[in-house]
C-alpha cells in the first residue's frame, strides 16, 4: 500500500494524512479522501446495488489502483446510538429486500450447516465441561471459578437449546431445494454507519451472497452490550420478514454462548467470565417472547 500512497498523495497533494487502522484519510484543499487496501471487487459490487436500487455506500472517487481503493471522506453527523441502531436496520433490511432472491440448493448444503454447527456446540460443550469439572475440583475457589460455577447452568442450558432447535431446524429444512440469499454486508457495526449528506455503510470489504440472517448475527454479537436489541430485531422482521427457518437459525447462531477468553489476572478474568455469563442472559431474554408465543398459539 505503501507504493500507492506515495502515487495518491503526488496526486492530490494533502496537507494532512491521518491512520485510522488499515485505512489513511487524505485531507486535501480539494477535499477530503479515504484509502482504503484493495479486498474484493467494490466497484462491481456498488454497480449491482444501484442496479437493485440501493446506493447506501460511499462514494468510490478511483478504483483503478492495483492495491488501494480511494473513497469519499464522510463527516458524520453524532447520534444517539439507539437511534443508529434503527437507522442502521433500516438500511439493511432495504439491502436484502432489493438484492434477495432465491437459490437452488442439494441436501448436502443443509447438511454442511447442520454438522459445522453441531460440531460448534460439541466442541463449547466440552469446552465447558472441563472447567466445570476443573472449577468442580479445586479445593479453594478463585473469585472466578466461583463465578463460573455458579452460572454454568445458564451456560449449558444455552447449548441445550442450540442442540435441539438445530435437530428441529434440519428436519424443517432438509426437504428444500431452494434457500434464500441476500448481499450480506457482514461486518455490521453501529461504527459502519455514517450520516452525512446521506445515509452510507461503510466497509463493505467482506461482502457475501449468502443468508440475509448473517447480518444480524454479526451486529448482535457486536452490539448487545451497547443496544436494546429486542426493538432493532422487531423493526428487521417488520421491514423483512424471516421465513420459519430462518428465525430458527438466527436464534440458534446468537444463543450459542461465546468461548471464554483467557486472561493473565483475576480481576480481567471475572470481568471476561461476567461478560459471557451477560451475553448468555442478554440472548435469553431477546429470543424467549418468540417461543412464548409459539407456546400460547
Amino acid at each position: 500500500m505503501s507504493k500507492s500512497l506515495d502515487v495518491l498523495k503526488y496526486i492530490y497533494k494533502p496537507y494532512r494524512y491521518t491512520l485510522k487502522g488499515k485505512a489513511t484519510i487524505l485531507e486535501t484543499t480539494s477535499g477530503d479522501f479515504i484509502v482504503k487496501p484493495k479486498n474484493k471487487n467494490i466497484s462491481e459490487l456498488y454497480n449491482y446495488l444501484v442496479s437493485r436500487g440501493f446506493d447506501n455506500f460511499p462514494k468510490l472517487i478511483d478504483a483503478s489502483r492495483e492495491e488501494v481503493n480511494v473513497f469519499e471522506y464522510i463527516n458524520t453527523i453524532k447520534m444517539p446510538r439507539e437511534q443508529m441502531a434503527d437507522d442502521i436496520v433500516d438500511l439493511i433490511a432495504s439491502l436484502h429486500n432489493k438484492t434477495s432472491y432465491f437459490k437452488e440448493v442439494s441436501e448436502d448444503t443443509y447438511k454442511a450447516i447442520y454438522e459445522d454447527i453441531i460440531s460448534n456446540i460439541n466442541y463449547l460443550k466440552n469446552y465447558y465441561d472441563t472447567l466445570f469439572e476443573i472449577g468442580f475440583n479445586e479445593i479453594y475457589q478463585s473469585p472466578s471459578t466461583y463465578l463460573f460455577m455458579r452460572n454454568f447452568y445458564k451456560i449449558n442450558a444455552a447449548l441445550d437449546f442450540c442442540s435441539k432447535e438445530l435437530d428441529e431446524w434440519y428436519s424443517l429444512i432438509k426437504g428444500e431445494t431452494k434457500t434464500r440469499v441476500a448481499i450480506v454486508h457482514n461486518n455490521l457495526a453501529l461504527d459502519h454507519y455514517l450520516r452525512g449528506e446521506k445515509e452510507v455503510l461503510i466497509s463493505w470489504d467482506d461482502y457475501l451472497i449468502d443468508t440475509p440472517i448473517i447480518d444480524l448475527v454479526k451486529l448482535y454479537k457486536k452490539e448487545y452490550l451497547n443496544i436494546n436489541f429486542s426493538e432493532v430485531l422487531e423493526r428487521y422482521l417488520v421491514k423483512f420478514p424471516l421465513l420459519e427457518y430462518e428465525k430458527k437459525l438466527l436464534f440458534i447462531l446468537i444463543a450459542l454462548p461465546p468461548q471464554i477468553k483467557s486472561e493473565e489476572n483475576e480481576f480481567m478474568k471475572c470481568k471476561e467470565i461476567s461478560r459471557v455469563i451477560d451475553y448468555v442472559f442478554k440472548t435469553e431474554d431477546l429470543i424467549r417472547p418468540y417461543y412464548d408465543s409459539n407456546t400460547e398459539s
